[in-house]
């Protein structure tokens, strides 16, 4: 089963761009925890990052054929794209929306997001290690879908 692990804009930056709110992980030893931990729990991840929203979007529609989950990070697309949204809408698989910081305790714009209208679980707060927890869950969800059919 493969996950497609999509991160936004600035996401790039991870571990330069304000430690003291995002930490000093950068995007690449994300993904590297990511992929060991996947092999543990029998899936496949496609981690991609896009400072465009274009870019998320079709890798969306790209996910509808070749990803069972999707989790997505979509920076600050999160509280301003409904054309992520509707792309996710448009994608039949679970989608767990990440944050690494709590978006609730930071600036009251970040309060809101569109994607929550489609996720089927929200991760915020938990640092980088929400990407690990995102996809225990969702190994979860797919093992819980395959079991009930």
């Amino acid at each position: 089963m493969t996950i497609y692990i999509l991160n936004g804009p600035n996401l790039n930056l991870l571990g330069q761009r304000q430690p003291e709110i995002y930490g000093h992980d950068t995007l690449a030893d994300v993904e590297r925890r990511c992929t060991d931990l996947a092999a543990r729990l029998g899936l496949t991840v496609r981690m991609l990052q896009s400072n465009h929203e274009g870019q998320l979007i079709d890798w969306i529609h790209e996910a509808r054929a070749a990803a069972q989950g999707i989790v997505i990070n979509a920076g600050a697309y999160t509280h301003t794209s409904i054309a992520i949204l509707d792309a996710l809408k448009a994608f039949d698989g679970p989608v767990i929306e990440l944050h690494i910081s709590n978006v609730h305790a930071r600036e009251s714009f970040r309060h809101h997001s569109y994607i929550s209208a489609r996720a089927d679980g929200v991760m915020a707060g938990f640092g980088t290690q929400g990407y690990e927890l995102a996809l225990l869950r969702m190994q979860r969800i797919l093992g819980d879908a395959v079991t009930t059919t």
